[in-house]
């Protein structure tokens, strides 16, 4: 799992169309004053459970072969001052489709064995009196060969 939540973190912070989203590995602590972020590992719940990722493993062969199944959280955030929640729920989308980008171009993620794509996805959208929140959860799931 350190493997896989690296090499996604990595692939956030070096993609240019993400130029203007903070990529955080796991909850992000401080302010920083941006809307657009890309949290790897995290929920961005601040009062959830903080579950980054599970798997589990067995055996691929009689020999010493394992798999592994696994899935990683990841959340795109937009959040805006207004209450223009359509512009913020296109934003996440638009930060969730680069990680559907990365992982149809290399499914591995750079990693030997191992295929992963967005297995599953959910969108909560908050408004309050600082403005609307769109928060895109994306579930990474995938299996390695070890």
């Amino acid at each position: 799992m350190p493997e896989v939540i690296d090499a996604l973190v990595a692939l956030g912070q070096q993609d240019v169309e993400l130029v203007d989203v903070v990529v955080t590995d796991g909850p992000e602590i401080g302010e920083t004053g941006a809307q657009d972020w890309l949290l790897v590992g995290f929920d961005g719940d601040p009062a959830g459970d903080f579950l980054a990722a599970q798997s589990a493993g067995g055996w691929s062969d009689l020999s010493t072969g394992r798999e592994e199944q696994f899935q990683v959280t990841i959340a795109a955030i937009a959040s805006r001052g207004d209450g223009d929640v359509r512009t913020a729920r296109v934003r996440a989308y638009e930060i969730g489709a680069r990680v559907e980008n990365w992982l149809r171009a290399d499914p591995s993620i750079g990693l030997r064995s191992l295929e992963a794509a967005i297995e599953t996805t959910a969108l909560v959208q908050d408004q309050t009196n600082q403005g609307v929140q769109a928060r895109l959860l994306l579930t990474v799931a995938g299996r390695a060969f070890t």
